[in-house]
């Protein structure tokens, strides 16, 4: 029992051994520059908060009266995203989920947005992403504005950061109309 012990330890030394001393096989890579690759999307979501279409509908709000009457709502939002700027246009997935009325002016808007864009068409089919970001609509037409994306799924796991954005037109608290949007993704080529 002994010897056989002995001669185990033995082969399992030599096979141990002959790596352990045998030459480096593979090739040293340089890292060279990060090529991005970008992919532009281009789409309108609608929010209708009034009518019988509603997109967008109060689910909880302050229990005492302030001003303006909507401060501190929370909305529930089921925005249909679209290839032009008109609600009928071709519809590519739904834009789902809450945003906070977080202004205390009258003539403004400004929220905190959380919402899953999810695509239903095209290259991006069952991919989604995530926004997290607060919205101000009263700025002036002209600000460039950005809005945090901070995850996805599918083809749009890469996604980064969007790309700064203008409103095309003014847009009041009354009617929160369109907001075009582009992201990136990056990807070793």
């Amino acid at each position: 029992m002994e010897s056989q012990m002995t001669l185990a330890w033995a082969i399992i030394f030599c096979l141990a051994v002959a790596p352990v001393h045998g030459p480096y096989y593979s090739r040293t890579v340089k890292a060279g520059p990060r090529v991005e690759k970008i992919t532009r999307l281009h789409f309108f979501f609608h929010d209708i908060r009034s009518g019988k279409n509603a997109t967008a509908i109060p689910i909880a709000s302050p229990n005492t009266p302030q001003d303006p009457p909507t401060y501190g709502t929370l909305y529930a939002m089921d925005d249909p995203p679209t290839m032009e700027s008109e609600p009928t246009s071709t519809l590519i997935g739904n834009s789902q989920g809450l945003y906070l009325d977080l202004s205390r002016e009258r003539t403004q808007f400004t929220a905190i947005i959380y919402a899953d864009f999810a695509f239903t068409t095209g290259r991006f089919n069952g991919s989604s992403f995530s926004l997290f970001s607060r919205f101000s609509a009263a700025d002036a037409p002209s600000t460039i504005r950005e809005m945090a994306i901070v995850g996805g799924r599918g083809n749009a796991k890469k996604i980064r950061k969007p790309k700064p954005w203008k409103h095309p037109q003014p847009i009041t608290k009354s009617q929160l109309e369109q907001m075009r949007e582009e992201f990136w993704d990056t990807a070793p080529s």
